[in-house]
């Protein structure tokens, strides 16, 4: 790269299309780079700054020097940054920082653009050290007195700068809010004669808005702001337009308690002006306005009503309420414009309307009412589809909002009519219909009269998943809510599906039989058949039951497959399938318990098989070891049989620390299986106890896995009783190490959920080894533990953070060291207040539930006869 033609060369090579040009290109670039840093950022500033170079080959230049000290992975940013601080003498620093800021002016865009990334690049880095003082100074001189070109470029630049999610640089602007305030505003006045700065103007007062919350504190500054944002949103130009609606949003959502005033006086009516715009785009950014104004009043709603007093209250103006009778009839009138060819996931006006009418419903409540009841009366049957399914959606998005009794009349009335356009000749009907079904079955569910609707809307709902895959996940939502809703109390006989039960089943079996259908829609009808299957009634059984033998054939014929796979998307849809299988096995085993027996064999046979034949990361063993997980606990001791063919598998989850959700489901699998097997789980102890252990240690493993390994001790020891001895010392002092994390104040809160579960586990794992050493008659191994147990029960009863679930395993721990000293031996200790008054608090709060309630009681039982007590003083 030492001549001018060399770095040409290399620059254009490094943006080919040929991956093989490119990639030796980017070779010759990072080996520079590497060779001598300074000399490699000269030569492409220089290059960048060169005015007779092609625009390309500058804009390469400038890419390359961006890339030179910022990335997209945090670690190589960090390194790449480090290199500047501490590779870069200062006068390579001083020149880069001169030509980009030069290079601003000129008047090839290409160029100017790639310094503005450079700069805001470099700005990430020494701003927040503060070793690029006069940056801002340049650029806000540079839009009051530069070129057109230079004032464009510069504002990017700001646009850039602003929009970094670093956080340092974004803790340092707060400090030069008043020069970026003042270059933006000025350039997006509607006095700047030129469109191109006038919008680059606007999209840096965008990003920026977050930094000047000082200057909004100002009622001049923010009159002044505010102005020249409403002006904006009457500019000719559009994408000036939906910059400052874009602007808008984020200023409602930034300080809402400003805005009262701005509101009355013109954003109502720019807003709904803008919702009408004829340029979609526009129309969408007002819409989201709106959007953005009721998740605002839904939030400070749910804040005011968790506040003490009123004077922690956050103001709220009701501006959604106000406005509805303008704004809904907007809404409603945007839901009629759907492209009928748009993708499912592409986001359009009335994708837009929609969002927005959910909101509004949320946030108003009944206000929704009227003029969407009147909305869907003029339109349910009107001839043009377009109305029919604004009718049908709008009817669906304000399930959110008002109160079940006021929906009920309205829903029971809709019912039919809803049903009957499931059989709409428009496909975008019967899916907005679908969707709204799946609503009004989640949120109003018992306004369905089962003896009326359920058998039609079973129905309509299978006809629908069957005939298109369009319509298939609103139809499999909405039939999984109704297995919830009318699955009734568990074990009862018969629910109000069980009727259909039979036949549910058959239509769900034949949709996910299609091997060559749509992946999509099989796997969403498996999770139907897992929702149906965990809500079947006791006269269903039989059916649940036979179809065991159906989902064991099923997954015994993926296994050939396994060697069939050829392509990605061949694997993919493999493994969505037997995850989808092993699913609903896990629901057959859970909802059969002890009658799955006689299939146990062949269960495991199949499922340890498939762990066989997996290569690579896959989401599958996860799926087959929450099966085992319920076969185990409905064989209990008998699931020992299988061990040892499975144990090998169980071992590699627990060290596969490289994917910690399968790991994770190993260490809950440990804990299921020795539940389950008791004291016939002790062979494989060992194995377990050395993963456990070494899984605790591990830098690799988030915290959040800590807790359920020391729960984990906990049903080990309760499993193999005294045979836990041999592990006693080491877990104790694994215990105790833990019992010394805490939260500081100042602390985030999942910090403070850490801590929390952190002690439940702790308590959990006492419990379990109190309870085996008591069972055993081994209690005198426990004593050199028991102070460092009480310390921690201390604690927790000083710390006002805790859960039920804590104070419940604290309440088994007090009780089971009451009863495993039953002489007194603890008397001294359990006469301490905090003991008593730990108990009292735990057993008289009315929002625990019975059974922390029964638990804490009948710790005071075993406290209150370990006081009678006398015999034997342990020292503590």
């Amino acid at each position: 790269m030492e001549g001018s033609s060399d770095i040409n060369t290399v620059l254009t090579n490094s943006l080919s299309p040929d991956a093989t040009l490119r990639h030796a290109a980017e070779q010759q670039l990072s080996q520079a780079a590497e060779t001598n840093f300074s000399q490699y950022l000269v030569t492409l500033v220089q290059e960048l700054a060169n005015e007779s170079a092609q625009s390309h080959i500058r804009a390469a230049a400038g890419i390359a020097l961006k890339n030179a000290f910022s990335a997209r992975e945090f670690a190589r940013q960090a390194q790449l940054q480090a290199k500047w601080l501490q590779q870069t003498d200062q006068d390579t620093k001083t020149r880069v920082k001169q030509l980009t800021l030069e290079t601003l002016a000129s008047s090839s865009t290409q160029a100017s653009q790639a310094s503005a990334q450079v700069i805001a690049a470099i700005a990430t880095i020494e701003l927040p050290r503060n070793e690029w003082p006069d940056l801002m100074h340049a650029l806000v001189k540079n839009v009051s007195e530069g070129s057109e070109h230079q004032k464009q470029a510069s504002l990017t630049t700001i646009g850039f700068i602003c929009e970094s999610q670093d956080v340092d640089l974004r803790n340092s602007l707060v400090q030069h809010s008043n020069a970026i305030l003042t270059a933006v505003v000025q350039g997006a006045r509607k006095e700047e004669p030129n469109r191109e700065v006038r919008l680059a103007a606007i999209t840096a007062l965008g990003d920026s808005l977050e930094f000047v919350g000082n200057n909004f504190k100002h009622e001049g500054e923010r009159n002044y702001i505010m102005q020249v944002i409403c002006e904006a949103t009457q500019a000719e130009d559009s994408r000036i337009q939906q910059g400052a609606y874009g602007c808008l949003n984020r200023i409602m959502a930034l300080y809402y308690e400003n805005m009262r005033f701005y509101m009355e006086k013109a954003l109502f009516g720019l807003t709904i002006l803008g919702m009408k715009s004829d340029d979609e785009d526009v129309a969408k950014l007002a819409v989201e306005f709106w959007s953005t104004v009721c998740e605002e009043e839904i939030a400070i709603e749910d804040d005011n009503a968790q506040v003490e007093s009123s004077e922690q209250m956050r103001p709220f103006y009701n501006f959604a309420r106000v406005a509805t009778l303008e704004v809904v009839p907007v809404l409603l009138q945007l839901l009629t414009k759907q492209d009928e060819d748009a993708a499912d996931d592409e986001y359009n006006i009335s994708r837009a309307a929609y969002q927005c009418l959910q909101l509004y419903s949320q946030a108003v409540g009944a206000a929704i009412i009227q003029p969407v009841i009147q909305f869907v009366e003029a339109n349910l049957r009107a001839d043009d589809w377009h109305l029919r399914d604004a009718a049908v959606s709008a009817f669906g998005a304000m399930m959110d909002g008002p109160e079940e009794k006021l929906l009920e009349p309205i829903v029971k009335s809709g019912m039919q009519p809803l049903i009957s356009m499931m059989e709409d000749p428009s496909l975008h009907v019967r899916d907005s219909t679908a969707y709204a079904l799946g609503r009004i079955t989640e949120t109003c569910s018992e306004v369905i009269d089962p003896a009326v609707h359920l058998d039609p809307l079973i129905t309509s709902l299978f006809n629908g998943l069957m005939s298109s895959p369009r319509m298939a996940a609103s139809c499999c939502w909405a039939l999984m809510n109704l297995a919830e809703r009318f699955g009734g109390d568990y074990g009862a006989a018969q629910n109000p599906i069980t009727p259909h039960f039979n036949q549910c089943v058959t239509n769900l079996l034949a949709v996910t039989a299609k091997l060559d259908g749509d992946a999509t829609v099989r796997t969403a009808a498996y999770e139907v058949l897992n929702v149906f299957v965990q809500n079947a009634a006791n006269d269903s059984l039989p059916a649940v039951a036979s179809l065991s033998d159906v989902i064991l054939q099923r997954l015994e014929e993926t296994l050939p497959m396994q060697s069939q796979v050829v392509s990605v998307e061949d694997k993919i849809t493999l493994e969505d399938m037997q995850t989808s299988l092993c699913t609903v096995l896990q629901a057959i085993i859970q909802r059969l318990d002890k009658e799955i027996t006689p299939q146990g064999d062949r269960i495991m046979q199949v499922l340890l098989q498939l762990l066989n034949t997996i290569n690579g990361k896959s989401g599958v063993p996860e799926g087959v070891f929450a099966a085992i997980s319920g076969l185990a606990n409905a064989m209990e001791e008998d699931f020992a049989k299988y061990m040892d063919a499975f144990a090998p598998f169980l071992y590699n989850a627990l060290a596969n620390q490289e994917e910690p959700s399968l790991c994770s489901m190993a260490i809950g699998l440990v804990s299921d299986i020795t539940r389950s097997m008791g004291e016939r789980s002790q062979p494989y102890c060992d194995q377990f106890m050395n993963y456990l252990l070494n899984n605790l240690r591990s830098t690799a493993l988030a915290n959040q896995f800590k807790p359920a390994i020391l729960q984990c001790f906990g049903d080990i020891a309760g499993a193999i009783g005294g045979h836990f001895e041999a592990y006693l010392s080491v877990v104790a002092v694994v215990l105790q190490q833990a019992a010394t994390v805490t939260a500081s104040a100042e602390g985030s809160y999942e910090m403070f959920d850490y801590v929390i579960s952190l002690r439940e586990g702790i308590m959990d794992a006492w419990g379990g080894i109190i309870g085996a050493m008591k069972s055993s008659d081994k209690t005198n191994v426990l004593e050199p533990y028991v102070q460092s147990i009480f310390e921690l029960l201390n604690t927790i009863a000083q710390d006002p953070n805790r859960s039920e679930a804590l104070m419940r395993a604290a309440m088994g721990v007090i009780g089971d060291l009451a009863d495993a000293y039953p002489n007194g031996q603890l008397a001294e200790v359990f006469r301490q207040d905090w003991i008593t008054a730990m108990i009292k608090e735990t057993r008289s709060n009315r929002e625990f539930q019975q059974r922390t309630i029964e638990t804490a009681r009948w710790a005071r039982e075993q406290v209150k006869r370990q006081i009678s007590g006398t015999q034997g003083m342990i020292q503590t």
